[in-house]
Parts: structure tokens; sequence; C-alpha cells
């Protein structure tokens, strides 16, 4: 069976593909979420955050011999503590100025981490191995799916959803919510307000050290991985509704989706098509299609 000209096992390849994109949009595009809908700073280090995670990984495996499923949880863990450090002594200084001087920061940060990483480790690519227990893949009828391609569409919905509930639907989350919409107010009830803030700060940004763990054996590891990727994560985020948790994962796995069917339908249009995207809903929903109109 042919459709657009290919046949089905292609189409679906290209699908999966694209989920698997969509995955790695969705997690990277939560973190931003929530670290600007909670803290309102655009963290532009993002992308320089989500490289140190699967470097992480990758000098764990050679230096320490750490296994993928224990740089899973030390990757992110090493990363959020990175970010609290960049939240006590730099970014606590900022939250009431402008957006600018934060965004600002944050880029020159991620110039530092990823020309530092290039100092280091060149910029030719190195291979992180698929871990022993997902090699292979299934038989679908359809379509062959490798293990760990399917291993990371769950992963990330498991955790993007996790955290939406988190926030969205738990006292925990409600008192986020509430100490950085009236921090005054929840000091005065005995909650450490700006311990909460550094807290979010650095879940956010381990979120993006979990996305370049997950990466590792997709892609290549190497110091640019993240600013080639970084912007297309802040055109889903504009598209989803900046500070929106659940249009993040949404427009992420979504976008990623029509990013894989363009390439099947008209490929010389899938490096460009969020981004026309964007600008259409930017026209027609200025604050993106899951946030709130001004």
């Amino acid at each position: 069976m042919q459709i657009f000209g290919i046949t089905s096992q292609e189409l679906f390849g290209q699908l999966l593909l694209g989920l698997i994109n969509g995955s790695f949009y969705a997690v990277l595009s939560l973190g931003l979420a929530v670290i600007f809908g909670l803290l309102n700073i655009i963290n532009f280090s993002h992308g320089a955050l989500y490289m140190l995670g699967a470097f992480l990984a990758l000098l764990g495996l050679n230096h320490l011999g750490m296994n993928y499923w224990v740089a899973l949880l030390v990757a992110p863990a090493v990363v959020g503590v990175l970010g609290v450090l960049v939240e006590r002594l730099m970014l606590r200084h900022l939250y009431k100025l402008d957006h600018l001087y934060g965004l600002l920061l944050t880029f020159g940060l991620a110039l530092v981490a990823e020309g530092s990483m290039r100092y280091f480790f060149g910029i030719s690519g190195e291979t992180y191995p698929v871990p022993e227990a997902l090699q292979g893949g299934a038989d679908l009828g359809f379509m062959f799916m490798p293990l760990y391609r399917g291993w990371v569409v769950v992963a990330s919905l498991t955790v993007c959803f996790g955290t939406w509930y988190l926030i969205e639907r738990t006292p925990l989350g409600a008192t986020l919510r509430a100490a950085t919409e009236r921090p005054q107010l929840v000091q005065a009830l005995g909650i450490n307000v700006p311990v909460l803030v550094t807290a979010t700060y650095a879940v956010g940004v381990a979120l993006a050290g979990f996305a370049g763990v997950l990466a590792a054996p997709v892609v290549q590891v190497n110091p640019l991985m993240g600013s080639n990727l970084i912007i297309v994560v802040f055109a889903v985020v504009v598209i989803g509704g900046m500070g929106s948790i659940l249009g993040s994962i949404v427009t992420g796995i979504a976008l990623g989706i029509v990013e894989g069917l363009t390439k099947v339908i008209y490929p010389e249009a899938s490096g460009v098509v969020i981004f026309v995207i964007m600008i259409v809903v930017l026209l027609v929903r200025p604050a993106g299609l899951f946030g709130k109109q001004a």
C-alpha cells in the first residue's frame, strides 16, 4: 500500500521519528514552561543544559562505568544542582527586573557552557550505546519499531504528564503557584518561598538533563546538540502558550508528528514548518493555543 507515493512502512517510520522528536520537544518545552510560568524567567540556557545531561551520561559511562539507568537518575540530579547554584547566585537578583535581563544572563551562560565543552571535547560527536535491555526491535506488522525509540516515547510522556499532574493537581503544585503569584502571603503562612523558587528552577533544568540522557543513544553527543534544538523548542513554547505546561506537552508532541508528516509530503519544508505554524498562531492568537489572553 502506498500513501503520498511512498509505502505505508516508510510513512509509519517517519511518523515514529516525528513522535520521537515530539517527545524531546515536549520534555524540553515543559522545562521552559515550568520555569517561565512559575518564575517568569526565559531560560535560554535550556539547550546547553540538555547538552550537559547527555555529556554527563557519556562521561559517567567512559570514566566511572555508570550504566544508562543510573545516568538517567544521576545526570538530571547533577544538572538540577547546577540549576540551584545558578538560581541562588545569579537569577534571584533578576526576578523584579524585565524579562530581557534573565534572557541575556541565561544566553550568556549557554555560550559559556557550549564554549567550554567545545574547548575540552571538540565539535565531533561521540556515540552513546543503546542499553542492552533496549537493543533490537519489535515487528508490528506495518513497521519495525526499535525498542529504544519506543522507550523514549513512553519515558517522555510519563515524565511530562507526571510533572503536569504534580503542578496542576496536587497541594504541592498549588503551593508552588501561590508562592510565585503571592509570595508575601505564602511567606506569612510559614512557607519558605525562596526554597520553593529554587526547587522549581532545579526541577525545570533537571528536565533538560533528563532529555539529554534520553537523546544520547539516539543522536551524536556533541557541544552543539543543544543550540541546534533550542530555537525549535522556543517556537513550540510560543505556539503552546508561554508558561502553559499542558500546552507545551501537547504542542511539542503534535508538532513533532507534523514535522514527520511534512518530511513525507514535502521534505523541503520540514525545516521551517514549525516556524510557519508559529507565525500563523501568533497572528491569530498571540497568547498561544493554550495561553491566557491578556
